[in-house]
């Protein structure tokens, strides 16, 4: 299934979609999986799986303590390829988030290719504006891919239309300027970005970066078609150390708590 039709389904019931994330291999691939695959079951949309990078100059602190804790164990792209195709099992679009030097060193051709054979439904791409990415676009239109670029507050009109124009399935604003971070309060630059963006685009506007509960969830969902929530999931796995009953469960009520956000928006 593709992010889009995820986000229709949303639209048609009258709720903005959740879209979560966790990195693969955090705490180890198995766990990442079943960590997931929980999620899509408490009320996920949409999943984005993260590819742990050496350098990750865009998230905060808690994405990079879990990326690192993956690095640590032995991660490996492919086990993001193996992470996807259980999730996108469940019949949730799957998405990677990922820096773009690990899809370069993979192969731009090869990694669509295997994503795709995965059943992966696309790539974001943090770090990659339209204007550099012709290798990408090209593999993703062969195979299909979802391509999600990002928006931020400090982008001009002449940037939106550009980067809205090269998406497929989404566009992903940044709901604030900085690092990754689950957040005590949301922007308020997102409800103006978001606008600005629909005047270019009839993509989906999905807003991440800063949401923690269900309560800031039911805001963003008043103005936005996706809300994109990472950290905060990431959080709940760290603070349960070695308990893996508990961060699932941790996880799962999470997650229920910003189904109920969106749906009550």
């Amino acid at each position: 299934m593709s992010t889009g039709t995820a986000f229709a389904t949303a639209r048609a019931e009258g709720r903005a979609a959740l879209v979560g994330y966790l990195p693969a291999g955090f705490p180890d691939v198995d766990g990442a999986i079943e960590a997931l695959c929980a999620m899509v079951e408490a009320g996920c949309d949409v999943i984005e799986v993260g590819l742990p990078y050496s350098d990750p100059v865009m998230d905060g602190p808690t994405i990079q303590a879990a990326a690192q804790q993956a690095l640590e164990r032995g991660f490996r792209t492919t086990d993001v390829l193996r992470t996807v195709e259980a999730v996108a099992a469940t019949g949730a679009p799957t998405v990677v988030m990922t820096y773009w030097n690990p899809v370069d060193r993979y192969g731009v051709d090869r990694f669509a290719r295997d994503l795709a054979s995965a059943g992966g439904a696309g790539l974001i791409t943090p770090d990659l504006v339209p204007d550099e990415a012709d290798a990408w676009v090209a593999a993703a239109d062969e195979h299909d891919l979802d391509k999600v670029f990002l928006v931020a507050p400090s982008s001009t009109d002449e940037r939106l239309r550009m980067t809205t124009a090269a998406c497929r399935g989404f566009v992903y604003a940044t709901a604030v300027m900085g690092v990754t971070g689950a957040r005590e309060a949301t922007s308020d630059l997102a409800a103006p970005l978001v606008e600005r963006t629909r005047t270019v685009t009839d993509l989906p506007v999905g807003v991440g970066l800063g949401v923690s509960d269900g309560d800031q969830a039911a805001g963003v969902a008043r103005f936005a078609d996706g809300v994109i929530v990472g950290s905060a999931f990431v959080r709940r796995l760290l603070d349960a150390g070695t308990d893996r009953t508990g961060g699932l469960a941790s996880l799962t009520d999470l997650t229920r708590d910003l189904a109920d956000g969106v749906r009550r928006a």
